[in-house]
């Protein structure tokens, strides 16, 4: 049968209903009980009353008694209903459709086949279901419309279910950690009047009370620091952030980011911080894509760099030499492509390329970190980025607390790109004082990648943004 077809049909039995006096959609629903305890408890005990509601993912009518399967909170059991126990119920079962919401009240029993079943003798619908669930409940296979319908997806694909419940225990797990260590977490502002933490190109849109321009945030950075001047000596935000940059498998416009800051505390401080938490939370969730008994790597990007071409940039970066060097390593080059992304491409391809395991790259030139605390009479920021199955994991810093230095970087920015602006607020708030601290940024859906060993950002984000069909 076609599906325009069955649209009509259900929508015939919808009408039924309305016929007969009866809510297809009553606002409030009886009580049932979790599928998963009922099965347990008849194990243990036998049979006994009980009710559950839920979605029918099954129906086998039969004339005078009848099969269903009811589907919730993603268990299944199965029901029996008898037209002899009550023709008013089982009248109401003739017209229900497979993706209906029911509620059903009976006796727990075994059938013949072995399967525990609830023998139904009150039968109530609670929600019509119009449109036709995915063939025979054995999940999407259509990429696209697994990404545009995930409700659909979620509610047939077990090991789609199974990556949004990691990720929710994930995050649960990672407030844990950081509470018992005496985190604070907070909410910084989501739109801002100068979009700063990160290099990226921001969402605009406007205040019309205000008639201003706002921006989403890139980055909580800069708020956050600011509660470490306020006392505040150890904060988090789990929150998203936005950049109006490309899509692909590693990027998406709106993202989850875990960012933290502790004073008194360098960047070697957050490497170990950083290194434990996610080597707990790979233990906690139970994954086999990271050895949390081995220690992560670390490597100097810059030694090895020199190690490899002769170049050295912990005195500052000469595009010329950068160019050199990446051809020497046999890096191809995009023209467009800035002095930071250059250097990007340098080290990922030239020494990531070689790791497969967990790795710290630390020994970033000062030119491309000017959040970060360098290294007494070097131009070598004391930061490192994580890369886990190549891909960048986090980013920290010890973090910069000279106002007169942070000032001078942001006015560096501006002569670079003069649609950027000094956020003059954040530099008055490091003048009151802002003591030694390291910051940390990891990105979630991206650890949640590697965890799971998934390929794509889209895999881990439960509504990704996608082209318009």
């Amino acid at each position: 049968m076609a599906e325009e077809d069955i649209i009509r049909a259900k929508k015939d039995r919808l009408n039924w209903f309305k016929e007969k006096g009866i809510e297809p959609y009553p606002a409030k629903s009886p009580k049932g009980e979790d599928i998963s305890k009922i099965i347990e408890k008849f194990q243990k005990q036998g049979e006994f009353e009980t009710s559950v509601t839920g979605r029918i993912v099954a129906l086998r009518r039969m004339g005078k008694a009848s099969f269903g399967v009811v589907f919730s909170n993603f268990k299944k059991i199965q029901f029996y209903i008898k037209r002899d126990d009550s023709p008013e119920n089982y009248d109401i079962f003739k017209h229900l459709d497979i993706g209906d919401f029911v509620f059903i009240k009976g006796k727990v029993f075994r059938t013949k086949t072995g399967e525990i079943t609830v023998h139904t003798y009150k039968l109530k619908l609670l929600a019509k279901s119009i449109r036709v669930l995915p063939e025979k409940w054995h999940g999407l296979r259509d990429e696209e419309t697994i990404l545009r319908k995930r409700y659909l997806d979620i509610l047939t694909n077990e090991n789609s279910r199974k990556t949004f419940i990691l990720r929710s225990k994930m995050i649960t797990e990672i407030r844990k950690f950081l509470n018992e260590r005496g985190f604070f977490e907070v909410e910084t502002p989501i739109l801002q009047n100068i979009p700063g933490g990160a290099e990226a190109e921001p969402f605009v849109t406007h205040h019309n009370a205000l008639d201003m321009d706002l921006y989403l945030r890139i980055a909580p950075e800069l708020y956050l620091k600011r509660l470490i001047v306020g006392g505040f000596e150890k904060v988090y935000e789990i929150g998203k952030n936005f950049r109006n940059e490309g899509i692909s498998t590693k990027h998406n416009p709106e993202f989850t980011m875990l960012e933290l800051y502790m004073a008194w505390a360098d960047f070697e401080d957050v490497m170990d911080l950083c290194e434990e938490l996610i080597k707990s939370v790979a233990e906690k969730l139970n994954v086999s894509t990271i050895d949390v008994k081995k220690p992560f790597k670390r490597v100097s990007i810059l030694q090895t760099l020199k190690e490899k071409t002769g170049f050295d940039f912990s005195d500052g970066v000469d595009l010329e030499k950068l160019k050199q060097t990446a051809e020497l390593l046999g890096v191809q080059l995009d023209d467009e492509k800035t002095p930071s992304k250059i250097f990007e491409n340098v080290y990922e391809q030239s020494i990531l390329s070689k790791i497969d395991e967990p790795v710290f790259l630390v020994d970033f030139p000062e030119e491309f970190s000017p959040l970060a605390k360098t290294y007494p009479n070097k131009k070598v920021a004391q930061r490192f980025e994580l890369y886990i199955k190549k891909m960048e994991i986090a980013n920290a810093y010890s973090e910069l607390n000279e106002p007169e230095k942070q000032s001078a970087h942001f006015q560096t920015q501006v002569r670079k790109n003069p649609q950027k602006k000094v956020d003059k607020d954040f530099i008055e708030a490091l003048e009151y004082g802002m003591p030694p601290t390291g910051g940390l940024g990891i990105g979630l859906d991206r650890l949640l990648m590697v965890l799971l060993d998934l390929d794509s950002i889209k895999d881990v984000i439960i509504f990704p943004h996608l082209k318009p069909r």
